[in-house]
């Protein structure tokens, strides 16, 4: 929270914004990494800041944190939300859209409050809402607010997310301006009327893709109600798949689209490769030696599910290396120490989830490294986006089994190139990996739900194809929620790890019959012993003449490959 209108309450906020909003987000911020180097784009355009048209004291700000050219994604959107309008923006992470939805916003809210009058005090009626599926993200989000407001007069940021404790957000949200917030917790405000959305003018929906996998398909219709009465609505995605543009046309009215990325768009910057493994520990044997390149500075390795996370980092401290774990489960205490550390480079080596991990943004991370392979084939993109942000370069390296060779090949081509695969001197795989001949097994490489089990993607679930929500609305910590849980309740890589044990030990634990009483017990002991030489000898040609019931076809019993060879 900032506040520049209030001496005693200025003192107040500033202490809650060092505790909780900027705690894990260091020296470093999305939108200095995103801008401070030029990249090749704004070299190309050559569109300065001076240009668009911002507040004077909106520029000041930007040229005291060292930015003088935009990215291609600003130059086009700064514009473009200024002139007002809906708008749809398809963009790759890492090119500066954070700078580039927020600078027009920041602009409104000074040309609306040109004196810094104080707003109503006790009253929580942001002008601008900025959502985010993640809850790194939105500290992301709101770290980057804060610098471009330092100083100004009249204008507060907030930001509204679970693992929080409720009473304390609940007075930072008053009299905040522009609110960053994630969809459950924010609901949660609404129906404890702590917090009124009628006044919004400006909705923004960052990384709606991930929204809608998460979950927050109908949190989004709630929320949309709720600020019926705004402006203006920009919405951001990585694609603009046919998911996407069915909320579009709920959310938005006759928006301009913008598209700067698409599936195939190729990070330049970024250098994939691809190893082969024959198994786990072969996997194992992968990953510490690309570690132990003198050229990886930070990296950050992703795990499937929160139970492998654990176990890679445990593998990799008990081998010498500074890593830890980063998912969904933890207390959103750890996971902004943890994301602290990194940012200062204390930990070398995060192993992350795709949920947890939205949002990282490093300028250090030189490697993304996928132990394990994403659920859908548009989070690859997500995960290599970590490394080689702004112009920087990158690696990305997969390592695979032959077992998930499917799944490459949906990665492929959802992105429209290949991966080259690579192999290191003494690590060579023993098998040879075949896309043609792979045995009968379900495509896309297993036979769980698409987004492991969460009713992600295109299984149902949602109104727009979507499922489980990850943040949801368990928020946590300050007690009054309404599960009591400050985990992420229900997000793809959340579910705790199942067990041979999980299934009840007895038949006792099914319903019991309600003419069970009225059957004499039976024991064991009661039945008559019955030996194998008691049984009917049955000879072969006892069996019917017509053939066994389920006898295979007589042309060939091979089964169908559905790997498309």
């Amino acid at each position: 929270m900032v506040d520049a209108f209030d001496h005693h309450t200025h003192k107040k906020q500033r202490v809650y914004i060092r505790r909780h909003s900027l705690k894990g987000m260091g020296n470093s911020m999305t939108f200095s990494k995103e801008t401070n180097h030029e990249s090749q784009d704004s070299k190309q355009t050559g569109n300065s800041f001076q240009s668009f048209g911002l507040a004077a004291s909106l520029l000041k700000n930007v040229a005291e944190l060292g930015y003088t050219q935009a990215t291609e994604v600003q130059a086009q959107v700064v514009p473009a939300a200024l002139a007002g309008g809906d708008l749809l923006v398809s963009s790759q992470t890492g090119s500066g859209k954070t700078a580039a939805f927020l600078l027009p916003l920041i602009h409104q809210l000074i040309e609306d409050n040109p004196n810094g009058s104080a707003p109503a005090p006790g009253r929580a009626q942001p002008k601008v809402l900025v959502l985010c599926p993640t809850r790194e993200l939105a500290q992301q989000v709101t770290a980057d607010a804060v610098n471009l407001v330092r100083g100004l007069r009249g204008i507060r940021i907030a930001t509204v997310m679970g693992g929080m404790p409720y009473g304390k957000q609940i007075q930072a949200i008053k009299g905040a301006s522009l609110v960053v917030a994630t969809p459950g917790r924010l609901l949660d405000l609404c129906d404890s009327k702590a917090i009124h959305l009628g006044d919004v003018k400006q909705l923004v929906i960052d990384e709606a893709d991930r929204m809608l996998d998460m979950g927050f398909a109908d949190d989004l219709e709630a929320i949309d109600k709720r600020c019926s009465g705004r402006n203006q609505t920009l919405m951001f995605s990585a694609t603009f798949a046919p998911k996407i543009m069915s909320l579009a046309n709920e959310l938005t009215t006759n928006a301009k689209r913008i598209e700067l990325a698409h599936a195939g768009a190729k990070h330049a910057n970024i250098e994939q490769k691809l190893h082969w493994a024959d198994s786990t520990s072969h996997k194992h044997k992968l990953l510490e030696h690309i570690l132990a390149d003198a050229s990886l500075d930070q990296a950050v390795v992703f795990a499937s599910t929160q139970v492998e996370s654990e176990k890679i980092a445990d593998t990799l401290r008990a081998a010498g290396y500074e890593a830890s774990a980063l998912h969904g489960a933890m207390p959103q205490a750890v996971r902004m120490r943890r994301l602290e550390s990194l940012r200062k480079g204390h930990t070398k080596i995060l192993v992350a989830t795709d949920v947890a991990a939205r949002g990282i943004d490093v300028p250090r991370i030189s490697h993304v490294i996928n132990f394990g392979l994403p659920m859908k084939p548009e989070d690859y993109t997500h995960r290599i986006g970590r490394t080689g942000r702004a112009g920087r370069n990158g690696v990305a390296i997969t390592l695979v089994e032959h077992r998930d060779r499917a799944k490459i090949r949906n990665i492929e081509r959802f992105t429209q190139q290949d991966i080259v695969a690579s192999v290191i001197a003494g690590l060579e795989p023993q098998a040879k990996p075949s896309f043609g001949g792979g045995g009968g097994g379900r495509p896309s490489g297993g036979g769980g739900r698409p987004g492991g089990g969460s009713r992600s993607g295109g299984g149902g679930g949602g109104r727009y194809g979507s499922g489980a929500r990850s943040e949801s609305r368990s928020g946590g910590g300050g007690g009054g929620n309404r599960s009591g849980n400050h985990y992420e309740s229900r997000s793809s890589d959340s579910r705790p790890a199942s067990t041979g044990d999980s299934r009840p030990a007895s038949g006792d634990s099914r319903p019991g019959n309600r003419f069970a009483d009225s059957r004499p017990a039976r024991s064991a002991d009661s039945r008559p012993a019955r030996s194998a030489d008691s049984r009917p000898a049955r000879s072969s040609d006892s069996r019917p003449s017509a053939g066994p019931r389920f006898a295979k076809p007589a042309t060939g019993g091979q089964r169908k490959n559905f790997s498309g060879s």
